[in-house]
């Protein structure tokens, strides 16, 4: 949104009530501003950490390889949720991850 001149505010409004609605928007949303309940206003304090995330990935990835699978989106959700905790963001609530995405 922002590369494109958008605010959050504006962004969150538009999607929020068209038909990609969904809860992680309107409850969890990862950018500071528009939910007032989400971690992120709250510097990210978490509910379900980056560490426990990154635990539920590799059993994830784990069982796929167990059965022959290979979740190209898993492994990169797990890179992700990797340099995360070793940028020592452990302990933030997993949708933190959106520092990371985002270059913050």
């Amino acid at each position: 949104a922002e590369k494109l001149g958008l605010s959050h505010d504006s962004l969150f409004r538009i999607a929020s009530t068209a038909t990609s609605q969904c809860w992680a928007m309107t409850s969890y949303l990862p950018v500071p501003g528009p939910v007032p309940t989400s971690p992120a206003n709250r510097d990210y304090t978490p509910g379900f950490t980056a560490a426990m995330m990154l635990k539920d990935l590799k059993l994830a990835q784990d069982a796929a390889r167990a059965l022959g699978s290979k979740p190209a989106l898993g492994a990169e959700a797990t890179r992700l949720f990797q340099a995360l905790n070793d940028a020592g963001k452990a302990d933030l609530d997993f949708s933190s991850v959106y520092t990371l995405v985002a270059g913050k």
